[in-house]
């Protein structure tokens, strides 16, 4: 079973203290740290940020997964990141909450919404 949890626009920005801030519409706002042994984590963030850089700009899809053979039962998280082309990321807890701050975000081929085959470009 797939389920759509979510879907709007997104914005990843960076601050001028070089700290990724991830705005899902209608979901929240959210740290995007690398935490030493540990990978990506995203962490429940309620105050204002100032931007320093837009990183990305697009459409994301928040899906829940079960019993589907060819994707991992866990939560995905999916960034259109331009020209027909997704990211995928697994998130294993679900999203942060103001319960549970913090979770790990696990990038993965595994995306449900098709993306236009890359061309190699080299």
């Amino acid at each position: 079973m797939i389920q759509v949890v979510g879907h709007g626009l997104y914005k990843l920005i960076e601050t001028r203290n070089q700290i990724k801030i991830l705005s899902l519409e209608d979901i929240g706002t959210f740290a995007w740290i690398h935490a030493e042994g540990i990978g990506e984590i995203l962490v429940t963030s309620h105050k204002p940020h100032a931007t320093d850089y837009i990183l990305s700009y697009g459409t994301y899809r928040l899906y829940a997964i079960k019993n589907e053979k060819e994707f991992t039962d866990l939560m995905h998280l999916e960034l259109s990141v331009g020209c027909g082309v997704w990211q995928g990321y697994l998130l294993p807890t679900g999203m942060p909450t103001d319960e549970k701050k913090r979770i790990r975000l696990v990038p993965t081929k595994e995306t449900v919404t098709q993306s236009i085959p890359l061309r190699d470009l080299s």
